[in-house]
């Protein structure tokens, strides 16, 4: 589980940097320099991420179950993940009513990505992977929200065209991630048997 905080902490922590410390953030780039602040913060990225995947493969196998998820979670998650995939495919089309609504499209998806999951899986390492990003994600909706306040941020008028993609988008994710890429990835069919 070590492994897996630790990517955690490497990844939400860079991440969060806007939350706790915009200021500090401005400062590095602006020592650093947009480009060399751009490329440090991609390989820690992924340095980060590479720790939690592996991390999570190793604790997924010995940790403990806490809970046992209801009947019917599986379908539960499945939907939500749907909405996920919108979310962030709404992310890539700016002009969707769907980024007009909620503003922060990929956080609400990170978001979603989280509470789903946890419905479905009950053990600890499910709790610390899926939780971690459960509440960071929470952390910066208010965050982002009250930055959008503070600078009066006025978002686009939305074009239907633009939420045509994202649905088409969304649902090609969802399909893709649901029928084969999850299976492959991590060997779990979240619709099969």
């Amino acid at each position: 589980m070590a492994i897996l905080v630790l990517g955690l902490i490497i990844f939400l922590g860079l991440h969060s940097t806007r939350i706790f410390a915009e200021g500090g953030r401005e400062k590095a780039i602006t020592r650093l320099g947009e480009g060399p602040w751009k490329g440090i913060y991609s390989l820690l990225s992924v340095i980060g991420f590479v720790l939690i995947v592996w991390g999570f493969a190793e604790a997924r196998t010995s940790a403990p179950e806490l809970w046992t998820p209801l009947a019917g979670a599986r379908h539960v998650t499945i939907t939500l993940m749907l909405v996920s995939m919108l979310l962030l495919a709404a992310y890539l089309f700016k002009r969707s009513h769907i980024t007009a609504w909620v503003h922060h499209p990929m956080v609400w998806s990170v978001a979603t990505f989280g509470l789903a999951h946890l419905i479905s899986n009950g053990s600890a390492a499910d709790l610390v992977l899926f939780g971690a990003f459960l509440v960071w994600a929470a952390a910066d909706l208010v965050s982002s929200y009250a930055r959008d306040r503070r600078n009066g941020v006025v978002y686009p008028e939305p074009k239907w065209s633009a939420t045509a993609g994202a649905i088409v988008v969304g649902l090609a994710f969802w399909a893709v991630l649901a029928f084969w890429l999850h299976d492959w990835l991590f060997g779990v069919s979240p619709l099969g048997a």
